[in-house]
């Protein structure tokens, strides 16, 4: 957990609002605070705003160091159900922060940006914004038939109940939903955000593919269409953990404006407006 300032000047606590952060496939919840530089990031956007920011919790998602969940429920573990029905109600519940969805958020880099994804258009009713920094299109161990046999355990049914594109399609539009995508490679521009939702970027959709970049257009464009305003950022570095924790250091101020942080002021998402 990461507790801001301004939890600690009044009790009970301001009802703050809160964002799990989730690390990649092989991790800690630490990474993010200690490798990833979240603590010090928080640190600093603290000091700059009276002791506020969002609360931030680290959760673990996997269970064990090399048990890629990817955040679904399945025979590697009920991640979705963990995080969604025990880490959210007891984070509003010993901390009091705000158990509105409008004030709860997501953030995750690699497979964590996955499901970072994955929560916030599964969960609307409890998240209302997400940061995936280098994801993919879906929750993925291999191959599509790889997949639903590790993850599923053979269930194609469960497979489509945590498919983003499937559960986009099927929710339809979003009422109160915003996606920051950040990309560590150039995007030949520095920010990208779809127009009219040009047919061609989303063709040849792969959940497995490591393309960040078109990943992320292709994402944006589904999403725009669904309503849910979006955007692809790069942001410098490769793929690992330190140039992450840059990637979040810029989304942090859109991140804790839209999710309505005190004492910080709403940001416009890059080359809006």
């Amino acid at each position: 957990m990461y507790l801001p300032p301004a939890w600690f000047a009044s009790n009970p606590p301001p009802p703050l609002p809160a964002v799990l952060m989730i690390g990649a496939e092989f991790s800690h919840p630490s990474d993010w605070p200690d490798t990833g530089g979240a603590l010090q990031t928080l640190d600093s956007f603290a000091a700059r705003h009276g002791g506020n920011t969002p609360v931030m919790v680290f959760p673990d998602s996997t269970g064990s160091f090399n048990n890629d969940t990817e955040c679904v429920n399945g025979p590697r573990g009920n991640a979705a159900d963990h995080l969604t029905k025990d880490v959210v109600p007891y984070v509003i519940s010993k901390f009091g922060v705000s158990p509105d969805a409008s004030h709860w958020g997501l953030a995750g880099w690699s497979s964590g940006g996955t499901c970072a994804l994955t929560l916030a258009v599964k969960y609307p009713e409890l998240f209302s914004a997400f940061v995936a920094l280098d994801g993919q299109l879906g929750p993925n161990t291999g191959t599509q038939r790889q997949t639903i046999a590790r993850l599923y355990g053979g269930d194609a049914d469960a497979w489509a109940a945590f498919d983003p594109k499937t559960v986009i399609e099927q929710h339809g539009p979003y009422q109160n939903m915003a996606a920051w995508l950040g990309v560590s490679e150039n995007l030949a521009a520095q920010h990208w955000a779809p127009t009219d939702g040009p047919p061609e970027e989303i063709a040849d959709w792969d959940p497995y593919s490591e393309e960040h970049a078109a990943n992320a257009k292709k994402l944006c464009t589904l999403l725009s269409g669904y309503q849910v305003e979006c955007v692809a950022v790069g942001y410098s570095g490769s793929h690992d953990f330190q140039s992450a924790g840059r990637g979040f250091a810029e989304a942090l101020p859109w991140l804790a404006g839209v999710l309505g942080t005190p004492e910080v002021d709403p940001v416009p998402m890059p080359g809006a407006g």
